[in-house]
């Protein structure tokens, strides 16, 4: 019986993922405690008052910057306080409510970054942004909630002979005991966690955020290349939306409900022979 094998939230995009034991989730809201948070790279245009789905390219996140894996933060939902740390670097604890405190993070990772980063790449004034009561700093507008069958990472993982740390793909809900790839076929489909039910919305296509060792901060992996290459597209993981109200935990049963029949599709592209790397 598949079962739920991880949890996990992003507090600020691009940042340190924290497991959980549980979590309560809310119908047509977010995975809770996930992307409240991002790190604008120069003016964005994002309106905390009107927001809107901006592209990841407008904020600090590992497809930009590899380095920023080694930047630990952890936070703390009853204080609202952000820590953070880096290599070699005290630690600095932010009141999220602070827009002073909010300004010496910004000015703490601006240095950080200076000395550290290692991508090529041209930052502007980095700021913090908070989404807001009815929105997040999610990569699609309708998946509030990222499931990853952890058997497709191993199938992954088999045809390159290479381990591939789950945490790259940066999901909130990790699941045991499905065959590989079988969630690209489940848009529409509706999973059923404890008291709570998913709805897919869409497969994950994954960008060169997963290159990146989480650990150690460096790209390491083509992910996107060896996807493409094994099974002809760059899907990992399902979006989907919360449809009701409950608690799920880890360990809890996780079931397919009343699935219909499909015609063939991008999971048995795992079956075609091996396209071309792309230059």
């Amino acid at each position: 019986m598949p079962v739920v094998a991880a949890l996990y939230r992003h507090p600020v995009k691009g940042f340190t993922p924290e497991a959980l034991v549980e979590a309560q989730l809310t119908a047509g809201d977010w995975f809770p405690g996930d992307r409240m948070y991002a790190v604008e790279n120069g003016p964005s245009g994002f309106d905390p008052l009107a927001p809107v789905q901006m592209s990841k390219t407008r904020f600090a996140v590992l497809m930009r910057e590899a380095s920023l894996a080694r930047v630990r933060t952890q936070w703390d939902e009853t204080t609202n306080v952000l820590t953070v740390e880096g290599d070699d670097t005290p630690s600095l604890a932010v009141d999220l409510d602070s827009a002073d405190d909010r300004a010496r993070f910004e000015t703490w990772l601006t240095a950080w970054l200076a000395v550290q980063g290692q991508d090529d790449v041209d930052w502007g004034r980095l700021r913090l942004l908070a989404s807001g009561a009815r929105h997040r700093f999610m990569d699609s507008s309708k998946g509030h909630v990222s499931v990853l069958n952890l058997a497709s990472v191993r199938d992954l993982e088999a045809r390159l002979g290479l381990s591939v740390d789950p945490r790259r793909f940066r999901a909130n809900i990790l699941v045991e005991g499905w065959e590989p790839w079988v969630e690209n076929d489940w848009t529409g489909q509706t999973l059923i966690i404890g008291p709570v039910a998913l709805k897919g919305v869409k497969p994950i296509v994954r960008c060169a955020a997963t290159q990146v060792d989480p650990d150690a901060g460096v790209r390491d992996l083509d992910v996107t290349a060896a996807l493409i290459h094994h099974y002809g597209h760059v899907l990992c993981g399902l979006y989907c939306a919360i449809e009701s109200s409950g608690p799920i935990a880890l360990g809890d049963t996780v079931s397919l409900h009343d699935p219909s029949p499909r015609a063939p599709s991008l999971r048995d592209s795992s079956l075609r022979d091996p396209v071309s790397r792309p230059e």
